[in-house]
């Protein structure tokens, strides 16, 4: 199954009444066809799923929907970080900044000639 050897004696040691604990969902299965495949698998033989870390029953109804939900989202977990491996790690190199050009004195006087108040500090308003 999958080349999981371990997970496969495990299932095939299970008899009816046994319950199979993990420790999460999405470590069990790798897909959500592959946990269909096993929650099948074990219906079939009587034996039941518990999760230490979620409550999950695969004895109601509630807790095979419970089920399925988490593994639909242990696949959709999988497959981000799936999509994360595969994009680039480095990001597009920063245009550097444009440097700021100085005043000559012919701009400076020509900007102290200019009628009203003056900005303060130092602004890209043209002044």
């Amino acid at each position: 199954m999958y080349g999981r050897t371990e997970l496969r004696r495990a299932l095939n040691y299970l008899r009816h009444g046994d319950v199979l604990i993990v420790t999460r969902i999405d470590r069990l299965a790798r897909s959500i066809g592959h946990l269909q495949d096993i929650v099948d698998e074990l219906r079939k033989k009587g034996a039941k799923i518990k999760a230490t870390e979620q409550p999950i029953d695969t004895s109601t109804s509630a807790g095979k929907c419970f089920l399925d939900m988490l593994g639909v989202f242990a696949e959709f977990e999988n497959n981000l970080r799936r999509e994360a491996r595969k994009r680039p790690r480095t990001t597009a190199p920063l245009k550097p900044m444009r440097p700021r050009t100085k005043l000559t004195s012919a701009q400076r006087r020509e900007r102290q000639a200019l009628p009203g108040p003056r900005p303060r500090g130092n602004t890209r308003a043209g002044w």
